[in-house]
């Protein structure tokens, strides 16, 4: 008798599933309607009906090797037309809450999207830290309370409040500790997704182009959903690249971005651009979350509305400080700095590798397995189509 493959269900997962969202997932009875209302649901990989059942029968192990949960995009058209309200739309979202906690190693994940508390805490012991750094008496040229000299308020002089060499070597360093760690939690969710895999790594290299696509466009999220799909795309492709250039502005050009004087170049056409995305992108995402216009937004964890909520804040006091130093405003430029900093830092440092934003690496990742598996499949019944050609010539 061949061996025999024993699955053992994980109470404690579909516990955790229900923690982080997944509250109607015992409703659901494994009728189809889902997979079949989802257009990015395909015959190969039938979702959300197996990630369902994953979670019903607590099989923590199968999900974890299972790309399906982050190809959804949630539309909602599932929820909306689910006959018992189980609600696979947001439990999909759980499952992807659930498995950024998995890919932490830290377990800070896991301690902030299931509690408030932990979530706005961790962020305010950032900012705070922040603040210090700009208010305690040091040595080192920069904040309000700087030994090198008094900070100048006769007129703005930001370089004076704010080295711009200091902020850049600042800048760099949380960039690089945020890159190691997100590339920690995305080796990992790699390694769990192909544990089982006998891939040969050649197709692995040929499908790399579909991971960088994949990754800069977002493009499958257009065709997600019966009404709103376009629409969804394209301000979450503005809301990316909106983000996108004030971090590169910010970390690779900072000395560029950050001057003195009031004259127009490069950097500013580029910093306005951004600045206007973000602010209409996450005031329309908030204005269609709070009126619940469609199924995605039928129901809102708080991670949902953080998310937005630090962006907006961000862009804004941006545009403050723009403001204030524009029009020679010194202690008004000074503390919004300080507000500016205290918003983006700690947006930066703890919810990129930690919270919601890390689904920009996760979602192609996962993308770009199923796109290796599915090379697999094709080149296996290539493979067979052959050998019967080859037979039926013999």
């Amino acid at each position: 008798m061949g061996e025999r493959n024993f699955v053992k269900p994980d109470p404690q997962f579909i516990a955790d599933i229900k923690h982080f969202g997944g509250e109607s997932l015992k409703k659901c009875y494994q009728c189809a309607t889902c997979t079949s209302t989802c257009p990015l649901s395909t015959e190969e990989n039938g979702f959300p009906r197996r990630q369902m059942l994953l979670a019903e029968w607590g099989l923590k192990d199968r999900l974890l090797e299972d790309p399906g949960p982050w190809l959804c995009f949630y539309c909602g058209d599932c929820s909306e037309r689910c006959p018992r309200n189980a609600d696979p739309g947001e439990t999909m979202m759980a499952m992807r809450r659930y498995l950024t906690s998995q890919y932490d190693w830290t377990g800070l994940s896991r301690l902030m999207y299931g509690s408030v508390f932990w979530e706005v805490g961790i962020l305010a012991a950032v900012a705070a830290v922040v603040l210090l750094l700009f208010t305690l008496p040091h040595d080192y040229g920069f904040g309000l309370l700087s030994r090198s000299g008094s900070t100048p308020l006769s007129t703005v002089m930001l370089d004076k409040f704010a080295p711009v060499g200091i902020m850049d070597w600042g800048d760099r360093i949380m960039a690089g500790i945020l890159g190691v760690l997100l590339l920690i939690n995305a080796a990992r969710m790699f390694s769990g997704l192909t544990r089982s895999d006998k891939v040969p790594l050649t197709t692995y290299i040929s499908q790399l182009p579909h991971f960088i696509f994949q990754g800069l466009t977002q493009i499958r999220w257009r065709d997600c959903g019966s009404r709103a799909g376009i629409k969804n795309w394209l301000r979450h492709l503005f809301l990316v690249s909106g983000y996108a250039i004030m971090f590169t502005l910010v970390v690779v050009f900072l000395p560029w971005f950050q001057v003195e004087n009031t004259s127009l170049h490069w950097t500013s056409f580029l910093g306005y651009y951004a600045t206007a995305v973000l602010l209409a992108s996450t005031v329309w995402i908030m204005i269609d979350r709070s009126k619940k216009r469609s199924g995605m937004h039928g129901f809102s964890h708080f991670s949902d509305w953080l998310f937005p909520i630090l962006l907006f804040l961000a862009a804004l006091t941006g545009i403050l400080l723009h403001v204030f130093r524009v029009t020679d405003m010194p202690m008004a430029t000074y503390v919004t700095y300080m507000i500016h900093m205290a918003i983006v830092v700690p947006m930066l440092v703890v919810e990129v590798p930690f919270g919601k934003w890390g689904h920009l690496l996760y979602r192609p990742l996962a993308i770009y397995v199923e796109a290796v598996r599915s090379r697999v499949r094709h080149s296996a019944v290539s493979e067979v189509t052959a050998v019967g050609h080859m037979v039926e010539q013999v």
